[in-house]
Protein backbone atom coordinates (compact mmCIF):
# COMPACT_ATOMS: atom_id res chain seq x y z
CA UNK A 1 0.00 0.00 0.00
CA UNK A 2 2.95 1.98 -0.09
CA UNK A 3 2.11 3.19 -3.21
CA UNK A 4 -0.77 5.40 -2.30
CA UNK A 5 1.56 7.09 0.12
CA UNK A 6 3.37 7.81 -2.73
CA UNK A 7 0.71 9.69 -4.55
CA UNK A 8 -0.32 11.15 -1.77
CA UNK A 9 1.05 14.66 -3.42
CA UNK A 10 -1.78 14.18 -5.94
CA UNK A 11 -4.72 12.64 -3.58
CA UNK A 12 -3.99 16.32 -2.20
CA UNK A 13 -4.17 18.18 -5.65
CA UNK A 14 -7.35 15.81 -6.85
CA UNK A 15 -8.83 15.48 -3.39
CA UNK A 16 -11.95 17.24 -4.14
CA UNK A 17 -13.06 15.11 -6.71
CA UNK A 18 -11.60 12.36 -4.73
CA UNK A 19 -13.52 13.16 -1.57
CA UNK A 20 -17.18 13.38 -3.70
CA UNK A 21 -16.09 10.52 -6.15
CA UNK A 22 -15.30 7.96 -2.89
CA UNK A 23 -18.41 9.34 -1.24
CA UNK A 24 -20.85 8.55 -3.94
CA UNK A 25 -19.00 5.21 -3.95
CA UNK A 26 -20.00 4.58 0.05
CA UNK A 27 -23.18 5.50 -0.47
CA UNK A 28 -23.67 3.08 -3.49
CA UNK A 29 -22.44 0.69 -1.14
CA UNK A 30 -25.20 1.48 1.40
CA UNK A 31 -27.84 1.33 -1.26
CA UNK A 32 -27.37 -1.96 -2.14
CA UNK A 33 -27.64 -3.27 1.11
CA UNK A 34 -31.44 -2.78 0.89
CA UNK A 35 -32.45 -4.77 -2.13
CA UNK A 36 -31.05 -8.26 -0.23
CA UNK A 37 -33.41 -7.26 2.94
CA UNK A 38 -36.62 -6.76 0.53
CA UNK A 39 -35.75 -9.74 -0.78
CA UNK A 40 -35.88 -11.22 2.81
CA UNK A 41 -39.15 -9.63 4.18
CA UNK A 42 -40.63 -10.78 0.83
CA UNK A 43 -39.85 -14.23 1.36
CA UNK A 44 -40.81 -14.09 5.07
CA UNK A 45 -44.52 -12.46 3.94
CA UNK A 46 -44.77 -15.46 1.74
CA UNK A 47 -44.09 -17.96 4.43
CA UNK A 48 -46.08 -16.37 6.67
CA UNK A 49 -49.09 -15.88 3.67
CA UNK A 50 -49.43 -11.96 4.53
CA UNK A 51 -47.95 -10.86 1.13
CA UNK A 52 -50.66 -8.35 -0.47
CA UNK A 53 -50.18 -6.42 -3.78
CA UNK A 54 -49.91 -3.03 -1.89
CA UNK A 55 -47.05 -4.31 0.23
CA UNK A 56 -45.47 -6.02 -3.14
CA UNK A 57 -45.87 -2.41 -5.53
CA UNK A 58 -44.41 -0.32 -2.50
CA UNK A 59 -41.34 -2.40 -1.98
CA UNK A 60 -40.67 -3.02 -5.96
CA UNK A 61 -40.72 1.04 -6.71
CA UNK A 62 -38.64 1.30 -3.59
CA UNK A 63 -36.05 -0.66 -5.35
CA UNK A 64 -36.91 0.94 -8.57
CA UNK A 65 -35.40 4.15 -7.23
CA UNK A 66 -32.64 2.60 -5.31
CA UNK A 67 -31.35 1.09 -8.88
CA UNK A 68 -32.11 4.50 -10.02
CA UNK A 69 -30.05 6.55 -7.77
CA UNK A 70 -27.34 3.50 -7.95
CA UNK A 71 -27.15 4.08 -11.43
CA UNK A 72 -26.84 7.90 -11.30
CA UNK A 73 -24.52 7.33 -8.68
CA UNK A 74 -21.91 5.02 -10.40
CA UNK A 75 -21.99 7.20 -12.87
CA UNK A 76 -20.35 10.18 -11.49
CA UNK A 77 -17.99 8.47 -9.27
CA UNK A 78 -16.54 6.85 -11.93
CA UNK A 79 -16.00 10.33 -13.47
CA UNK A 80 -14.41 12.05 -10.62
CA UNK A 81 -12.06 8.91 -9.45
CA UNK A 82 -11.17 7.84 -12.78
CA UNK A 83 -11.38 10.67 -14.39
CA UNK A 84 -8.55 11.97 -11.31
CA UNK A 85 -6.80 9.51 -12.52
CA UNK A 86 -6.21 10.13 -16.29
CA UNK A 87 -5.20 13.54 -15.52
CA UNK A 88 -2.69 11.98 -13.05
CA UNK A 89 -0.84 10.05 -16.04
CA UNK A 90 -1.23 13.31 -18.06
CA UNK A 91 0.40 14.79 -15.51
CA UNK A 92 3.47 12.20 -14.98
CA UNK A 93 3.86 11.77 -18.71
CA UNK A 94 4.46 15.67 -18.93
CA UNK A 95 6.76 15.45 -16.41
CA UNK A 96 8.30 12.95 -17.84
CA UNK A 97 8.67 14.40 -21.28
CA UNK A 98 9.47 17.91 -19.86
CA UNK A 99 12.54 15.61 -17.94
CA UNK A 100 14.46 14.06 -21.07
CA UNK A 101 14.12 17.73 -22.96
CA UNK A 102 15.78 18.65 -19.82
CA UNK A 103 18.54 15.94 -19.50
CA UNK A 104 22.22 16.44 -21.17
CA UNK A 105 23.71 14.45 -23.71
CA UNK A 106 24.80 12.26 -20.74
CA UNK A 107 22.04 11.22 -19.89
CA UNK A 108 20.69 9.60 -23.13
CA UNK A 109 24.18 8.09 -23.22
CA UNK A 110 22.98 5.58 -20.83
CA UNK A 111 19.19 5.26 -21.32
CA UNK A 112 17.91 3.60 -24.35
CA UNK A 113 15.34 5.31 -26.03
CA UNK A 114 12.83 2.01 -25.92
CA UNK A 115 13.61 1.86 -22.37
CA UNK A 116 12.26 5.80 -21.96
CA UNK A 117 9.50 5.26 -24.25
CA UNK A 118 8.07 1.99 -21.97
CA UNK A 119 8.40 4.44 -19.30
CA UNK A 120 6.02 7.05 -20.67
CA UNK A 121 3.68 3.97 -21.98
CA UNK A 122 3.51 0.89 -19.56
CA UNK A 123 4.44 2.17 -16.38
CA UNK A 124 2.31 5.40 -16.87
CA UNK A 125 -0.87 3.44 -17.43
CA UNK A 126 0.27 0.80 -14.58
CA UNK A 127 -0.02 4.03 -12.00
CA UNK A 128 -2.92 5.22 -13.54
CA UNK A 129 -4.98 2.34 -12.54
CA UNK A 130 -3.52 2.49 -9.14
CA UNK A 131 -4.89 5.96 -8.60
CA UNK A 132 -8.24 4.85 -10.35
CA UNK A 133 -9.13 1.08 -9.74
CA UNK A 134 -6.92 1.04 -7.37
CA UNK A 135 -8.92 3.64 -5.51
CA UNK A 136 -11.67 1.79 -6.61
CA UNK A 137 -10.87 -1.42 -5.15
CA UNK A 138 -9.91 0.04 -1.71
CA UNK A 139 -12.48 2.02 -0.67
CA UNK A 140 -15.10 -0.74 -1.65
CA UNK A 141 -13.94 -3.76 -0.31
CA UNK A 142 -13.37 -1.65 2.86
CA UNK A 143 -16.70 -0.19 2.68
CA UNK A 144 -19.28 -2.69 0.96
CA UNK A 145 -17.08 -5.78 2.55
CA UNK A 146 -17.60 -3.55 6.17
CA UNK A 147 -21.22 -2.56 5.94
CA UNK A 148 -21.93 -5.95 4.37
CA UNK A 149 -20.34 -7.79 7.67
CA UNK A 150 -21.82 -5.62 10.25
CA UNK A 151 -25.61 -5.73 8.53
CA UNK A 152 -25.23 -9.38 8.49
CA UNK A 153 -24.17 -9.30 12.33
CA UNK A 154 -26.52 -6.28 13.78
CA UNK A 155 -29.99 -7.30 11.64
CA UNK A 156 -29.45 -11.10 11.27
CA UNK A 157 -27.21 -13.26 13.52
CA UNK A 158 -23.55 -12.60 15.05
CA UNK A 159 -22.99 -16.18 15.43
CA UNK A 160 -23.69 -16.99 11.71
CA UNK A 161 -22.11 -13.98 10.90
CA UNK A 162 -18.62 -15.10 12.68
CA UNK A 163 -18.66 -18.30 11.04
CA UNK A 164 -19.28 -17.08 7.68
CA UNK A 165 -15.44 -15.30 8.07
CA UNK A 166 -13.54 -17.90 9.35
CA UNK A 167 -12.13 -18.72 6.11
CA UNK A 168 -11.42 -15.17 5.22
CA UNK A 169 -8.07 -14.90 7.15
CA UNK A 170 -6.95 -17.62 4.90
CA UNK A 171 -7.07 -15.12 2.03
CA UNK A 172 -5.76 -12.27 3.72
CA UNK A 173 -2.65 -14.37 3.95
CA UNK A 174 -2.80 -15.74 0.14
CA UNK A 175 -3.10 -12.74 -1.35
CA UNK A 176 -0.42 -10.85 0.89
CA UNK A 177 1.86 -13.87 -0.38
CA UNK A 178 0.58 -13.46 -4.00
CA UNK A 179 1.31 -9.69 -4.21
CA UNK A 180 4.86 -9.73 -3.08
CA UNK A 181 5.48 -12.20 -6.16
CA UNK A 182 3.78 -10.12 -7.92
CA UNK A 183 5.65 -7.32 -7.63
CA UNK A 184 8.98 -8.83 -7.97
CA UNK A 185 7.54 -10.57 -11.60
CA UNK A 186 5.91 -7.27 -12.93
CA UNK A 187 8.90 -5.78 -12.52
CA UNK A 188 10.83 -8.04 -14.52
CA UNK A 189 8.33 -7.92 -17.09
CA UNK A 190 8.46 -4.19 -17.30
CA UNK A 191 12.41 -4.20 -17.84
CA UNK A 192 11.95 -6.98 -20.47
CA UNK A 193 9.09 -4.72 -22.10
CA UNK A 194 11.59 -1.67 -22.23
CA UNK A 195 14.37 -4.34 -23.90
CA UNK A 196 11.42 -5.05 -26.73
CA UNK A 197 11.06 -1.69 -27.18
CA UNK A 198 14.26 -0.88 -27.49
CA UNK A 199 14.86 -3.46 -29.94
CA UNK A 200 11.97 -2.57 -32.57
CA UNK A 201 12.71 1.37 -32.29
CA UNK A 202 16.34 0.58 -32.77
CA UNK A 203 15.59 -2.14 -36.08
CA UNK A 204 12.80 0.63 -37.61
CA UNK A 205 15.68 3.49 -37.35
CA UNK A 206 18.44 1.17 -38.82
CA UNK A 207 16.16 -0.43 -41.56
CA UNK A 208 18.01 0.45 -43.76
CA UNK A 209 21.40 -0.62 -42.64
CA UNK A 210 19.91 -4.47 -41.80
CA UNK A 211 18.42 -4.39 -45.11
CA UNK A 212 22.20 -3.10 -46.96
CA UNK A 213 23.91 -5.81 -45.73
CA UNK A 214 21.50 -8.84 -45.48
CA UNK A 215 20.97 -8.89 -41.56
CA UNK A 216 17.30 -9.42 -42.06
CA UNK A 217 16.90 -13.22 -40.36
CA UNK A 218 19.62 -12.12 -37.60
CA UNK A 219 17.48 -9.09 -37.11
CA UNK A 220 13.79 -11.06 -36.92
CA UNK A 221 16.13 -13.91 -34.44
CA UNK A 222 16.99 -11.31 -32.01
CA UNK A 223 13.49 -9.86 -32.02
CA UNK A 224 11.96 -12.94 -31.81
CA UNK A 225 14.11 -13.71 -28.97
CA UNK A 226 13.17 -10.61 -26.68
CA UNK A 227 9.77 -10.84 -27.60
CA UNK A 228 9.45 -14.91 -26.17
CA UNK A 229 11.27 -12.93 -23.31
CA UNK A 230 8.54 -10.77 -23.02
CA UNK A 231 6.17 -13.29 -23.16
CA UNK A 232 7.62 -15.98 -20.85
CA UNK A 233 7.78 -12.66 -18.01
CA UNK A 234 4.44 -12.01 -18.76
CA UNK A 235 3.45 -15.53 -18.63
CA UNK A 236 4.82 -15.73 -15.17
CA UNK A 237 3.00 -12.61 -13.79
CA UNK A 238 -0.28 -14.54 -15.29
CA UNK A 239 0.90 -17.57 -13.14
CA UNK A 240 0.41 -15.58 -10.31
CA UNK A 241 -2.10 -13.38 -11.11
CA UNK A 242 -4.32 -16.24 -12.10
CA UNK A 243 -4.23 -17.78 -8.57
CA UNK A 244 -6.21 -14.49 -7.17
CA UNK A 245 -9.48 -15.42 -8.28
CA UNK A 246 -9.38 -19.08 -7.67
CA UNK A 247 -8.36 -18.61 -4.44
CA UNK A 248 -11.05 -15.74 -3.15
CA UNK A 249 -13.64 -18.00 -5.33
CA UNK A 250 -12.49 -20.79 -2.62
CA UNK A 251 -12.65 -19.08 0.37
CA UNK A 252 -16.12 -17.45 -0.46
CA UNK A 253 -17.76 -20.81 -1.65
CA UNK A 254 -15.97 -22.31 2.05
CA UNK A 255 -18.19 -18.63 3.95
CA UNK A 256 -21.56 -20.03 1.47
CA UNK A 257 -21.32 -24.01 2.99
CA UNK A 258 -20.85 -22.76 6.29
CA UNK A 259 -23.38 -20.72 6.27
CA UNK A 260 -25.89 -22.73 4.62
CA UNK A 261 -24.85 -25.18 7.00
CA UNK A 262 -25.56 -23.28 10.80
CA UNK A 263 -27.71 -21.24 8.93
CA UNK A 264 -30.40 -23.96 8.24
CA UNK A 265 -29.97 -25.88 11.32
CA UNK A 266 -30.61 -22.13 13.07
CA UNK A 267 -33.63 -22.11 10.89
CA UNK A 268 -35.21 -25.59 12.27
CA UNK A 269 -34.42 -24.92 16.13
CA UNK A 270 -36.33 -21.22 15.41
CA UNK A 271 -33.56 -18.95 15.43
CA UNK A 272 -33.45 -17.59 11.97
CA UNK A 273 -36.81 -17.21 10.08
CA UNK A 274 -36.48 -18.63 6.46
CA UNK A 275 -36.13 -14.72 5.01
CA UNK A 276 -33.41 -14.02 7.51
CA UNK A 277 -31.26 -16.79 6.22
CA UNK A 278 -32.02 -15.68 2.61
CA UNK A 279 -30.77 -12.38 2.88
CA UNK A 280 -28.21 -13.65 4.67
CA UNK A 281 -26.79 -15.86 1.61
CA UNK A 282 -27.64 -12.75 -0.78
CA UNK A 283 -26.05 -10.49 1.56
CA UNK A 284 -22.92 -12.94 1.86
CA UNK A 285 -22.98 -12.98 -2.03
CA UNK A 286 -22.83 -9.47 -2.41
CA UNK A 287 -18.99 -10.21 -0.19
CA UNK A 288 -17.96 -11.68 -3.06
CA UNK A 289 -17.20 -8.64 -5.12
CA UNK A 290 -15.50 -7.31 -1.99
CA UNK A 291 -13.09 -9.91 -1.62
CA UNK A 292 -12.53 -10.12 -5.53
CA UNK A 293 -12.00 -6.29 -4.95
CA UNK A 294 -9.44 -7.34 -1.96
CA UNK A 295 -7.62 -9.74 -4.15
CA UNK A 296 -7.47 -7.45 -7.28
CA UNK A 297 -6.40 -4.70 -4.81
CA UNK A 298 -2.94 -6.41 -4.65
CA UNK A 299 -2.46 -7.17 -8.22
CA UNK A 300 -3.14 -3.27 -8.81
CA UNK A 301 -1.30 -2.08 -6.11
CA UNK A 302 1.92 -3.96 -7.03
CA UNK A 303 1.91 -3.18 -10.16
CA UNK A 304 1.67 0.45 -9.59
CA UNK A 305 4.32 0.15 -7.27
CA UNK A 306 7.04 -1.27 -9.50
CA UNK A 307 6.13 0.80 -12.45
CA UNK A 308 5.94 4.11 -9.64
CA UNK A 309 9.44 2.91 -8.53
CA UNK A 310 10.76 3.01 -11.94
CA UNK A 311 9.11 6.57 -13.07
CA UNK A 312 10.30 8.25 -9.92
CA UNK A 313 14.02 7.12 -10.27
CA UNK A 314 14.17 8.34 -14.03
CA UNK A 315 12.66 11.65 -12.39
CA UNK A 316 15.45 12.02 -10.23
CA UNK A 317 18.24 11.77 -12.10
CA UNK A 318 19.57 15.39 -11.77
CA UNK A 319 20.75 16.91 -15.11
CA UNK A 320 24.30 17.53 -15.43
CA UNK A 321 23.61 20.73 -16.97
CA UNK A 322 21.67 23.22 -15.06
CA UNK A 323 21.36 26.98 -14.34
CA UNK A 324 23.16 28.67 -11.38
CA UNK A 325 20.53 30.72 -9.00
CA UNK A 326 21.10 33.91 -10.66
CA UNK A 327 21.78 34.10 -14.10
CA UNK A 328 21.67 36.28 -16.93
CA UNK A 329 18.74 36.24 -19.36
CA UNK A 330 19.26 38.49 -22.14
CA UNK A 331 21.22 36.30 -25.00
CA UNK A 332 24.84 37.28 -25.56
CA UNK A 333 26.49 39.11 -28.02
CA UNK A 334 29.91 39.74 -28.38
CA UNK A 335 33.44 37.99 -28.42
CA UNK A 336 34.06 34.38 -27.56
CA UNK A 337 36.78 33.42 -25.26
CA UNK A 338 38.18 29.45 -24.83
CA UNK A 339 40.18 29.14 -22.13
CA UNK A 340 40.76 25.35 -21.42
CA UNK A 341 42.94 24.06 -19.07
CA UNK A 342 42.08 20.14 -19.30
CA UNK A 343 38.35 18.76 -20.61
CA UNK A 344 37.56 14.74 -20.19
CA UNK A 345 34.02 13.22 -20.74
CA UNK A 346 34.56 11.09 -17.92
CA UNK A 347 36.90 11.02 -15.14
CA UNK A 348 38.14 7.34 -16.11
CA UNK A 349 38.34 8.86 -19.98
CA UNK A 350 41.24 10.24 -21.36
CA UNK A 351 41.73 14.01 -22.33
CA UNK A 352 39.69 15.25 -24.65
CA UNK A 353 40.97 18.51 -24.81
CA UNK A 354 43.85 20.62 -23.22
CA UNK A 355 45.83 23.71 -23.10
CA UNK A 356 43.29 25.56 -25.78
CA UNK A 357 43.28 29.02 -25.40
CA UNK A 358 41.94 31.48 -28.50
CA UNK A 359 39.31 34.31 -28.82
CA UNK A 360 37.02 34.66 -31.78
CA UNK A 361 36.05 38.38 -31.91
CA UNK A 362 32.36 39.35 -32.86
CA UNK A 363 31.18 39.04 -36.73
CA UNK A 364 34.21 37.02 -37.35
CA UNK A 365 34.43 33.19 -38.47
CA UNK A 366 36.37 30.92 -36.96
CA UNK A 367 37.63 27.73 -38.68
CA UNK A 368 38.19 24.49 -37.02
CA UNK A 369 40.10 21.55 -38.65
CA UNK A 370 42.04 18.49 -37.54
CA UNK A 371 42.01 14.37 -37.60
CA UNK A 372 39.05 13.02 -36.59
CA UNK A 373 38.64 12.07 -32.71
CA UNK A 374 41.34 15.70 -32.68
CA UNK A 375 38.06 17.37 -30.37
CA UNK A 376 36.41 19.43 -32.94
CA UNK A 377 33.31 18.76 -31.88
CA UNK A 378 33.80 18.78 -28.16
CA UNK A 379 35.19 22.35 -28.54
CA UNK A 380 31.62 22.91 -29.71
CA UNK A 381 29.86 21.11 -27.42
CA UNK A 382 31.68 23.21 -24.48
CA UNK A 383 30.06 26.42 -25.83
CA UNK A 384 26.66 25.29 -26.11
CA UNK A 385 26.64 23.73 -22.52
CA UNK A 386 26.23 20.16 -23.53
CA UNK A 387 28.82 19.56 -21.09
CA UNK A 388 30.15 21.63 -18.42
CA UNK A 389 34.10 22.15 -18.14
CA UNK A 390 35.46 22.05 -14.41
CA UNK A 391 39.10 22.95 -15.40
CA UNK A 392 38.57 26.20 -17.28
CA UNK A 393 36.01 28.66 -18.64
CA UNK A 394 34.64 29.50 -22.08
CA UNK A 395 33.92 33.16 -22.01
CA UNK A 396 31.21 35.08 -24.49
CA UNK A 397 30.67 38.87 -24.07
CA UNK A 398 33.27 38.54 -21.16
CA UNK A 399 30.90 36.67 -19.12
CA UNK A 400 31.27 33.01 -18.19
CA UNK A 401 28.64 31.00 -20.15
CA UNK A 402 27.92 29.43 -16.70
CA UNK A 403 26.57 33.18 -16.39
CA UNK A 404 23.87 33.19 -18.35
CA UNK A 405 20.70 30.69 -18.28
CA UNK A 406 20.63 27.89 -20.60
CA UNK A 407 18.02 28.88 -22.57
CA UNK A 408 19.36 31.99 -23.69
CA UNK A 409 22.49 31.05 -24.68
CA UNK A 410 21.37 28.08 -26.73
CA UNK A 411 18.80 30.51 -28.48
CA UNK A 412 21.86 33.15 -29.69
CA UNK A 413 23.54 29.57 -31.49
CA UNK A 414 22.15 28.14 -34.22
CA UNK A 415 24.05 24.45 -35.03
CA UNK A 416 23.98 22.36 -37.63
CA UNK A 417 25.14 18.82 -36.27
CA UNK A 418 27.34 16.23 -38.44
CA UNK A 419 24.29 13.67 -37.76
CA UNK A 420 21.36 15.58 -39.33
CA UNK A 421 18.20 15.21 -37.78
CA UNK A 422 14.71 16.04 -39.97
CA UNK A 423 11.60 15.23 -38.88
CA UNK A 424 8.47 13.50 -40.03
CA UNK A 425 6.72 16.49 -41.25
CA UNK A 426 7.14 19.21 -44.82
CA UNK A 427 10.02 20.44 -45.70
CA UNK A 428 8.65 23.87 -44.58
CA UNK A 429 7.75 22.69 -41.43
CA UNK A 430 11.40 21.18 -40.97
CA UNK A 431 13.02 24.83 -41.92
CA UNK A 432 11.00 26.71 -39.60
CA UNK A 433 11.11 24.42 -36.91
CA UNK A 434 12.54 27.25 -34.42
CA UNK A 435 10.26 29.74 -35.64
CA UNK A 436 6.93 28.50 -37.02
CA UNK A 437 5.30 31.55 -37.47
CA UNK A 438 7.99 31.97 -40.67
CA UNK A 439 6.42 32.91 -43.90
CA UNK A 440 6.81 31.18 -47.28
CA UNK A 441 9.27 33.74 -48.13
CA UNK A 442 11.49 33.90 -45.14
CA UNK A 443 11.69 29.63 -45.99
CA UNK A 444 12.98 30.39 -48.99
CA UNK A 445 14.75 32.96 -48.95
CA UNK A 446 17.43 30.83 -46.15
CA UNK A 447 16.57 27.91 -48.65
CA UNK A 448 18.34 29.55 -51.55
CA UNK A 449 21.57 30.39 -49.50
CA UNK A 450 22.01 26.84 -48.26
CA UNK A 451 21.34 25.99 -51.99
CA UNK A 452 18.52 23.61 -51.41
CA UNK A 453 15.88 25.45 -53.09
CA UNK A 454 16.08 24.30 -56.77
CA UNK A 455 16.08 20.75 -55.52
CA UNK A 456 12.88 21.38 -53.74
CA UNK A 457 11.11 22.86 -56.21
CA UNK A 458 11.86 20.06 -58.56
CA UNK A 459 10.10 17.61 -55.86
CA UNK A 460 6.51 16.72 -56.54
CA UNK A 461 4.69 19.12 -53.85
CA UNK A 462 7.40 21.22 -53.32
CA UNK A 463 7.78 22.84 -49.79
CA UNK A 464 5.00 20.72 -48.97
CA UNK A 465 6.60 17.62 -49.50
CA UNK A 466 6.44 15.40 -46.50
CA UNK A 467 9.85 13.77 -45.87
CA UNK A 468 10.07 10.30 -44.02
CA UNK A 469 11.53 9.79 -40.18
CA UNK A 470 15.02 11.42 -40.03
CA UNK A 471 14.75 12.31 -43.54
CA UNK A 472 14.88 9.35 -44.93
CA UNK A 473 13.49 9.95 -48.43
CA UNK A 474 16.08 12.68 -48.89
CA UNK A 475 20.01 12.29 -49.78
CA UNK A 476 22.15 13.15 -47.61
CA UNK A 477 23.85 16.12 -49.27
CA UNK A 478 19.78 17.27 -48.96
CA UNK A 479 18.99 16.79 -45.48
CA UNK A 480 22.58 18.99 -44.66
CA UNK A 481 21.13 21.68 -46.64
CA UNK A 482 18.01 21.65 -45.07
CA UNK A 483 19.79 21.36 -41.90
CA UNK A 484 21.59 24.53 -42.71
CA UNK A 485 18.41 26.62 -43.81
CA UNK A 486 16.64 24.97 -40.61
CA UNK A 487 19.94 26.67 -38.67
CA UNK A 488 19.59 30.25 -40.53
CA UNK A 489 15.72 30.79 -40.14
CA UNK A 490 16.66 32.80 -36.91
CA UNK A 491 19.97 34.31 -38.39
CA UNK A 492 21.41 33.43 -34.86
CA UNK A 493 24.33 35.53 -33.45
CA UNK A 494 26.76 32.80 -33.58
CA UNK A 495 25.88 29.81 -36.25
CA UNK A 496 28.12 26.69 -35.82
CA UNK A 497 28.42 24.10 -38.91
CA UNK A 498 29.70 20.86 -37.39
CA UNK A 499 31.10 19.17 -40.55
CA UNK A 500 28.03 19.96 -42.23
CA UNK A 501 29.00 20.40 -45.88
CA UNK A 502 30.96 17.24 -46.53
CA UNK A 503 28.03 15.58 -48.58
CA UNK A 504 27.70 18.25 -50.92
CA UNK A 505 29.93 18.93 -54.26
CA UNK A 506 32.69 21.75 -53.93
CA UNK A 507 30.85 24.24 -56.36
CA UNK A 508 27.42 24.02 -53.69
CA UNK A 509 29.80 24.39 -50.87
CA UNK A 510 31.56 27.09 -52.32
CA UNK A 511 27.73 28.79 -53.49
CA UNK A 512 26.61 27.89 -49.59
CA UNK A 513 29.61 29.89 -48.17
CA UNK A 514 29.10 33.01 -50.46
CA UNK A 515 25.51 33.00 -49.18
CA UNK A 516 26.58 32.81 -45.87
CA UNK A 517 28.79 35.51 -46.07
CA UNK A 518 26.47 38.25 -47.18
CA UNK A 519 23.49 36.86 -44.49
CA UNK A 520 26.27 36.75 -41.95
CA UNK A 521 27.92 40.11 -41.27
CA UNK A 522 28.36 41.03 -38.35
CA UNK A 523 27.60 38.12 -37.42
CA UNK A 524 30.22 35.30 -35.57
CA UNK A 525 30.46 31.71 -37.35
CA UNK A 526 32.23 28.59 -36.72
CA UNK A 527 32.78 26.03 -38.93
CA UNK A 528 34.15 22.69 -38.40
CA UNK A 529 35.73 20.73 -41.26
CA UNK A 530 37.62 17.91 -42.90
CA UNK A 531 37.51 19.40 -46.36
CA UNK A 532 39.90 22.47 -46.00
CA UNK A 533 38.62 24.42 -48.69
CA UNK A 534 35.52 25.07 -46.47
CA UNK A 535 37.39 26.89 -44.44
CA UNK A 536 40.12 28.74 -46.13
CA UNK A 537 38.22 31.85 -46.00
CA UNK A 538 38.02 31.95 -42.21
CA UNK A 539 39.11 34.86 -40.51
CA UNK A 540 41.02 32.45 -37.90
CA UNK A 541 41.69 28.98 -38.55
CA UNK A 542 42.56 26.69 -35.69
CA UNK A 543 44.19 23.38 -35.60
CA UNK A 544 44.03 20.51 -33.54
CA UNK A 545 45.80 17.39 -32.52
CA UNK A 546 44.64 14.73 -29.29
CA UNK A 547 42.61 17.77 -28.48
CA UNK A 548 45.58 20.70 -28.18
CA UNK A 549 45.99 23.69 -30.59
CA UNK A 550 49.19 22.55 -32.56
CA UNK A 551 48.81 25.49 -35.38
CA UNK A 552 46.59 28.63 -35.59
CA UNK A 553 45.84 31.80 -38.17
CA UNK A 554 44.17 32.55 -41.10
CA UNK A 555 44.61 30.37 -44.11
CA UNK A 556 47.58 32.18 -46.16
CA UNK A 557 49.39 32.73 -42.51
CA UNK A 558 49.23 28.61 -41.95
CA UNK A 559 50.23 28.13 -45.73
CA UNK A 560 53.34 30.05 -45.07
CA UNK A 561 53.82 28.33 -41.96
CA UNK A 562 53.89 24.72 -43.20
CA UNK A 563 52.70 21.81 -40.51
CA UNK A 564 49.59 19.60 -40.90
CA UNK A 565 47.55 22.27 -42.88
CA UNK A 566 49.73 22.86 -45.06
CA UNK A 567 50.12 19.20 -46.19
CA UNK A 568 46.84 18.27 -45.88
CA UNK A 569 45.59 21.09 -48.46
CA UNK A 570 48.11 20.56 -50.86
CA UNK A 571 46.65 16.40 -50.66
CA UNK A 572 43.22 17.78 -50.78
CA UNK A 573 44.29 19.87 -53.74
CA UNK A 574 45.88 17.11 -55.37
CA UNK A 575 43.30 14.53 -55.21
CA UNK A 576 40.67 17.53 -56.48
CA UNK A 577 42.83 17.67 -59.44
CA UNK A 578 43.13 14.29 -59.91
CA UNK A 579 39.20 13.60 -60.15
CA UNK A 580 38.91 16.66 -61.91
CA UNK A 581 41.38 14.64 -64.71
CA UNK A 582 39.07 11.68 -64.31
CA UNK A 583 35.62 13.16 -65.18
CA UNK A 584 37.50 14.89 -67.94
CA UNK A 585 38.90 11.79 -69.22
CA UNK A 586 36.00 9.92 -69.21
Amino acid sequence: MRVFIDLLWFFKEEKNKYIVGIFLLVFVSILSLVPPYVVGLMVDHIDKGTLTMSILLTWCVVLLIIATLIYIFRFFWRIMIFGASIRLARKLRNQLYEHFTRMSPSFYHSKRTGDLMAHSTNDIKAIEQTAGLGVLTLVDSLTMGGFVILTMAFTIDWRLTLIALIPMPFMALATSYYGSLLHERFGKAQVAFSNLNDKVQESMSGIRIIKTFGYEKEDIDSFREKSHDVVEKNISVARVDSFFDPTISLIVSLSFFLSILFGARYVVIGDLTIGELTSFTIYLGLLIWPMLAFGWLFNIVERGRASYKRVSSLLRVKADIEDKDSVLKEQPVGNIKYKINSFSYTEDDELALQEVCFTLKKGETLGIVGRTGSGKTTLLKLLMRQFDLKDGAIYFANHNITDYSIDSLRKSIGYVPQDQFLFSATIADNIAFAKPQSSLSEIIEVAKIASIHEDIIRLADGYETIVGERGVTLSGGQKQRISIARALIENPEVLILDDCLSAVDAKTEEDILEGLKTLRTGKTTIITAHRLSAIKHANSIVVLEKGKVIQSGNHEHLMASGGWYKEMYAKQQLESLVEQGGSKDE
